[in-house]
C-alpha cells in the first residue's frame, strides 16, 4: 500500500492552494484597477518578448505558460485583435505557424510591469522579509518550482529582482 500524505502535508497542500488563489486573484484585481487587462495578456506578451526573436510557435508559448491549448488559442486570438501580437505563417512548414509580439504589444507589457511589481510587492514583498523569501524559493524549489530560474529570466529581461 502507498503511503498517505502527512496531515501536516496535507494541510501545506491547502495553504499552497488558497494562498496561490487569493494572491493571484488580488494581482488580477491590481491590473484591472489600473485599466489593464489580465495578468494572462502580461504573461503572454512577456515570454513573446523572451523569444529570441520575440516569436513564438503556439505550443510552445502553452508550455511556458502552463495553460490548457484552448485557452492559449483563445489567448493569441486576442492578442492578435487588440495588435499586441501577430500570426506569421512558417516559411519551412506552411502548415505551422508563428506568433509574434508587436512593438503595440512590447509597450503594453512595459506599462502592465509597473501595476503588477506594485502589486506584487503590496500582496507578497511586504509580507515577507527578503530572508523568508529566499527560504520560501528554497521550499518551493524542492516542490519543483526553481525560482533561481525565474530570478534569471527576469534578469535577462531588466526586470528588478529582491
Amino acid at each position: 500500500m502507498k503511503r498517505r500524505p502527512s496531515t501536516e502535508a496535507t494541510a501545506a497542500w491547502i495553504r499552497l492552494m488558497r494562498v496561490q488563489s487569493r494572491v493571484l486573484d488580488a494581482v488580477e484585481q491590481d491590473l484591472k484597477k489600473a485599466g489593464f487587462p489580465p495578468l494572462a495578456w502580461y504573461d503572454a506578451l512577456l515570454e513573446l518578448s523572451r523569444a529570441p526573436s520575440g516569436e513564438m510557435r503556439p505550443v510552445e508559448l502553452e508550455k511556458q505558460m502552463l495553460i490548457p491549448q484552448y485557452s492559449t488559442s483563445r489567448l493569441i486570438d486576442r492578442l492578435v485583435d487588440e495588435g499586441l501580437a501577430a500570426r506569421r505563417e512558417c516559411k519551412i512548414d506552411k502548415r505551422g505557424q508563428f506568433v509574434e509580439i508587436t512593438e503595440a504589444g512590447r509597450e503594453l507589457q512595459k506599462r502592465m510591469w509597473s501595476a503588477y511589481s506594485a502589486a506584487i510587492e503590496k500582496h507578497v514583498g511586504s509580507k515577507l522579509s527578503d530572508a523568508d523569501a529566499s527560504k520560501l524559493c528554497g521550499l518551493l524549489d524542492r516542490l519543483g518550482c526553481s525560482c533561481a530560474e525565474a530570478r534569471a529570466a527576469a534578469a535577462k529581461d531588466g526586470v528588478p529582482t529582491r
